[in-house]
This record gives structure tokens, sequence and C-alpha cells, in this order.
């Protein structure tokens, strides 16, 4: 974001300075106001090296100082942003919004809070509005995309892509892999696969070390029936992200349809183990009953073979 690149001149800190011998006519020293400026490079300084919860304490010092600050509540909005406590970083932005209502970044951020919240028509709203502030922000495309998307409205969130992928500057690599691999899956939800391999084929070219392209591009591979390119791809996943349980569980679905049926209970009791750690109860459970169901379609197949 641009606000992390912000106020970068070093604070002045006023020291007592004591003297072996003092004229009567020495001259005053000169202490140095910490103004709200000051305490909002802190603040930036300290985003940029991950202390958020310190970031927020010095914009608070510089809000106490300057009360319509704006860019104080839009630099506290993304440390809350990062700390995914969503309502005050809406609360902040909106403050921002109301002190400098052509703010780009601030309506920017606050759709990524209420996008994070799951509320997708606010999301599109404030991205709407970003938009009409900056029309060459292909963050703004990219976001009000994915809120598209979450709000089930993939063909708009293509278009949203699509206007992103003209903008962004080529260099960018990875966010151009992001956008890719987002595009796909909107292209695989409205079951074009095709179109969806096009993209996670890009997505992975762009950036090899996104497990999410591998994941998505295993699943197309698994709705075509290319149980080879999901252990692929699903493998490629475990290999970047180890603990991803749903990857297991994938990768043993392909597995048992390819007659690997050992190796299959090998994954479905791995990826049962890793749903039990992270708490998805849900998960576990059902990855269970599925590697129950194995066992015994195994089992059948086996005495059959007997007969």
């Amino acid at each position: 974001m641009d606000n992390f690149w912000r106020l970068f001149i070093s604070v002045i800190i006023a020291f007592s300075l004591t003297f072996l011998t003092l004229s009567a006519h020495s001259a005053p020293v000169l202490i140095t106001q910490i103004t709200a400026s000051d305490f909002l490079q802190l603040g930036v300084d300290k985003m940029r090296r991950g202390n958020y919860q310190e970031a927020i304490e010095n914009f608070n010092q510089a809000i106490e100082l300057e009360k319509d600050l704006a860019f104080a509540y839009s630099d506290r909005c993304l440390a809350y942003l990062q700390l995914q406590d969503y309502h005050q970083a809406i609360a902040d932005c909106t403050q921002a919004i109301n002190f400098a209502p052509d703010d780009s970044e601030a309506y920017l951020n606050r759709g990524v809070a209420h996008y994070r919240e799951g509320d997708y028509l606010a999301a599109i709203v404030d991205h709407n509005r970003a938009i009409a502030l900056k029309p060459y922000d292909f963050r703004a495309y990219y976001n009000r995309g994915l809120a598209r998307a979450g709000d089930g409205k993939d063909s708009e969130a293509i278009l949203d892509f699509n206007l992103a992928l003209t903008q962004i500057p080529k260099i960018t690599s990875l966010l151009l892999a992001d956008i890719y691999n987002d595009r796909g899956l909107s292209h695989f939800i409205l079951q074009d696969t095709q179109a969806a391999m096009l993209d996670f084929n890009l997505a992975i070219r762009l950036n090899a070390n996104d497990y999410r392209a591998y994941f998505n591009r295993g699943c197309a591979c698994g709705r075509n029936r290319d149980d080879f390119g999901a252990v692929r791809d699903f493998s490629q996943v475990i290999r970047l992200n180890p603990s991803n349980a749903q990857a297991y569980v994938n990768r043993g679905i392909a597995r048992y349809r390819l007659g690997y049926h050992l190796d299959a209970m090998s994954d479905l009791q791995k990826a049962s183990k890793y749903f039990d750690n992270q708490g998805k109860r849900v998960a576990y459970e059902k990855t269970l009953d599925l590697l129950n169901n194995l066992r015994q379609k195994i089992s059948s197949v086996t005495e059959i073979a007997f007969l």
C-alpha cells in the first residue's frame, strides 16, 4: 500500500545535555516538540517491520495530537487489517474518508475489510468508489472481482479480473499469478474447465511456489478424470504446504481411482490426523467415514478376487 512509504524522516529526539562549566551567557537548549507527523512516521516504520500493535499505539498518539489527521486513521486501518480486527479497520477507514473523501486508499482498504467479514456487497460498493477515484488501479478491479466471486457472480468477477490484468504492471509476476489463479477459479465454478486450466497453468508458470494454483489445477484434473494429473498437482501442494489436509484427501481419492488402494488409505489417514490437529472436527469425521468406506470397498474387491 502507498501509505507504507510515507514519512521516512528520522525523528529528532531531544537529549538533556550536562556541561562541565556553564557561562552566564550560554545559549538556551532548544527542546524539539514531537509532532503528530513524527508519531505517524514511527507507526509506519513499525508496520513495515511487522510490529502492528506498536504501530497502532503510535497512530493513537498522532491522533491525540491531531484529531483530523486522515492518514493516521488510514494507516491504523491497515494495522488492524493485519491483526484481523476488521470491525475496527472499517471504523478507521470510515473516519479517514470523513476527513479526506477523495482518499481512494481508504475506500480500497475498507473494501478489503468488508470482504474479509463476508459483506461482499459493501466491499463492491467501496471498490466502485475506489475505481471512480483512481480508474487505473488494478487492485480495485481485482478486489472487486474477489468480492463478486464471493457473492456468486463469477461471470462479473471474470470481467474484473480481465480489467485488472490490463492495468497491472507486467513486472509484478506474483500479483499476475494471483489474478490468473482467481480468474481460473471463477472459470472452474462456471464449469469452463478448459479456460480454468489455461489460467492455472499461467499462474503456476508465473509463481511455481504458490500451492493454491496447484490445488486448483488438481481439482480441474479431477473433474476431467485425469487422475495422474491430480496426483501430480496435489503432491506439489503437499510439498509446498505439508499440513494441507484437503490435498491429502483429494490425492487419496485420485490414487484410489488409479487402483493404488494402500496409498489412498495412507493419504486419508494423514488427512484425518491433520484435520484433528487443526480442530476441524466435521472434516475429521467425514474423512474417517470416507476412509472406512474405502476399506470396505477394498475388502469387497479382495473377497471377490478369491471366489
